[in-house]
């Protein structure tokens, strides 16, 4: 028999689920990044706006970063269930609305806490989110559903047939 103390497992497996934790961060910072970067593009472009500063692309990428922690919170809090007989995408498309509820009401409270940043009321800034018009804020909840889905599905199919099957079918076997 070794001998090791009772913690020390416990802290290797801290310390690996906090790795596989920032791993996942990173990635979905890059996918949700990849979305804003080009939602970002195509706006500065639609405004004409010459040269395209590319300060606004930083601000995609912090946006990202923050949606992906949104993100992760939900998934921690109301976990992905796959239901063989129903399937993924019907197993996944309730759970979809959830997490793209949980994204908007954190953005909400993003909008308040930085306007309690700058200066402004909490309340009101939370008011301010897409500008405070509804037709606005149901547009960008169309596009972050369009976002959240493909990822939603492809978690769906991880979970399904596991990490390793799931990376060869995308990207082809290691042999």
């Amino acid at each position: 028999m070794t001998n090791t103390t009772v913690g020390q497992p416990n802290h290797h497996s801290l310390k690996e689920k906090l790795k596989d934790e920032a791993k996942k961060a990173f990635g979905l910072t890059l996918y949700f990044g990849a979305w804003f970067c080009a939602i970002t593009f195509v706006a500065a472009t639609a405004l004409e706006e010459r040269p395209i500063p590319l300060s606004i692309f930083g601000f995609a990428l912090i946006k990202a970063g923050i949606s992906a922690k949104f993100m992760l919170i939900a998934q921690a809090a109301y976990p992905i269930k796959i239901n063989k007989e129903h399937g993924i995408v019907n197993s996944l498309l309730f759970e979809s609305i959830v997490y793209l509820l949980f994204v908007l009401a954190l953005n909400f409270i993003e909008a308040g806490i930085d306007g309690l940043i700058h200066g402004k009321e909490f309340i009101s800034s939370m008011r301010a989110f897409g500008n405070g018009e509804p037709l606005r804020i149901f547009a960008m909840s169309i596009l972050y559903w369009l976002i959240v889905w493909p990822y939603l599905i492809f978690m769906g199919v991880n979970q399904a047939l596991g990490n390793t099957a799931t990376l060869a079918i995308l990207f082809g076997s290691k042999k």
